[in-house]
């Protein structure tokens, strides 16, 4: 079992102070989220609250995702990054390709991308991006940023994404990995069908079995159920070896966890201690 560290909403600088921390205390991963900015005037319902708000505020930090990604690289030497979840269709193909691209290649080989198709329609509407096939062009761009990461001369033909042969440099040694993150029934076949990957946020323990038996058989039904995959969880649970067994034995590879939101002192280095207490009393014991 791996455990990724998310660091939504946080100053860039506590970020990287965080991201030190955890590679030195044994996590595996860091998960950041992304969004553009904070519409005034937001009228897109949010689809994970029982209210339709989003949790955050306009005053909530958003750094741009792969800026901080190669910034924490650089000072650390282990940990892998993922984005939870990059909004890749409110962009070009080819702001996408560059940027993630040239993180893999800062970071060693680091990185994964983990995309969702985006709620918020005013981002899409700010970035000249059609917000109604936003869908459909990502599963087009997950194909096309394959062919544009190999390195190779790469064109792509499609209903939303067409371009002729290009090349893109510089590109990582290694394959991106891609991870579909939510729990509809159109990203259970996305990630089950196109990605290498699933990240699920937030779930009680009945629900989060409910969708990873869900992958798993749509996995199994289109010839992948013994491709590896990774399945990565955050939970409204408290982690312990016997829960790292019952979800490993389902196919789970990674929580994703928190520990300095639960910290009194919000200072960075009270959050630096509340890091390196997880993962003394949590991650070293399951392991």
């Amino acid at each position: 079992m791996r455990f990724w560290h998310a660091l939504p909403f946080m100053d860039p600088a506590e970020a990287i102070a965080l991201a030190e921390a955890s590679d030195e205390s044994g996590f595996d991963g860091i998960t950041v989220p992304d969004h553009l900015f904070y519409p005034k005037d937001l009228k897109s319902p949010y689809l994970y609250s029982d209210d339709g708000k989003p949790g955050f505020t306009p005053e909530s930090p958003w750094p741009e995702p792969w800026s901080l990604i190669c910034a924490m690289a650089a000072r650390t030497k282990n940990i892998r990054f993922t984005t939870n979840v990059y909004i890749a269709p409110m962009r070009d193909i080819f702001t996408v390709a560059k940027a993630v691209s040239t993180a893999a290649v800062l970071s060693d080989n680091r990185v994964a991308m983990g995309v969702g198709a985006g709620w918020m329609r005013e981002e899409f509407d700010a970035t000249g991006q059609n917000f109604d096939t936003r869908g459909k062009r990502l599963e087009e761009m997950i194909s096309a940023l394959r062919k544009i990461w190999s390195g190779d001369w790469a064109e792509y033909h499609g209903d939303h994404i067409d371009f002729p042969a290009i090349k893109m440099s510089p590109v990582p040694t290694e394959p991106i990995p891609i991870y579909i993150g939510g729990h509809s029934p159109v990203a259970v076949r996305r990630a089950a069908g196109l990605a290498d990957g699933w990240i699920g946020v937030d779930y009680k323990l009945d629900e989060a079995e409910e969708i990873v038996r869900k992958i798993r058989t749509r996995r199994d039904r289109v010839g992948r159920g013994d491709e590896p995959f990774e399945m990565i969880l955050a939970l409204w649970a408290h982690i312990d070896a016997d829960l790292c067994r019952r979800f490993e034995n389902m196919g789970v590879t990674g929580f994703m966890c928190a520990p300095w939101m639960f910290t009194k002192d919000k200072t960075v280095q009270g959050r630096v201690d509340a890091t390196k207490r997880f993962a003394d009393e949590i991650i070293a014991k399951v392991r």
